[in-house]
């Protein structure tokens, strides 16, 4: 099976652009203020010794801090695949936009 950038965003549960987030690990709020499509580098083919590239998902977070104009301040971002667990281990949903 062809791995694409749709099943990425769909069993990983990754969020939308504009929804809220919270880190498990600090309990801090950040929102998702893009999302886009890229090829994340894997270990080459066994067989060939072709390089590969995974369909994954980049997001980039905004922390949300009160007085703060979005886009200003902290931010993160992270790539996702597949083959980890990384959205789940690390982040919530905390807010469903519409």
């Amino acid at each position: 099976m062809k791995e694409t950038h749709d099943q990425v965003i769909e069993d990983r549960k990754l969020p939308r652009v504009g929804q809220t987030v919270r880190s498990k690990k600090y309990g801090t709020l950040w929102r998702v203020i893009e999302k886009k499509e890229v090829w994340v580098p894997t270990d080459d083919d066994p067989k060939t010794g072709e390089p590969r590239l995974l369909p994954g998902v980049y997001l980039n977070y905004w922390r949300i801090r009160p007085g703060v104009l979005q886009g200003v301040g902290k931010m993160l971002g992270y790539a996702y695949t597949l083959y980890d667990n990384t959205f789940d281990a690390n982040w919530e949903v905390v807010e469903e936009t519409k």
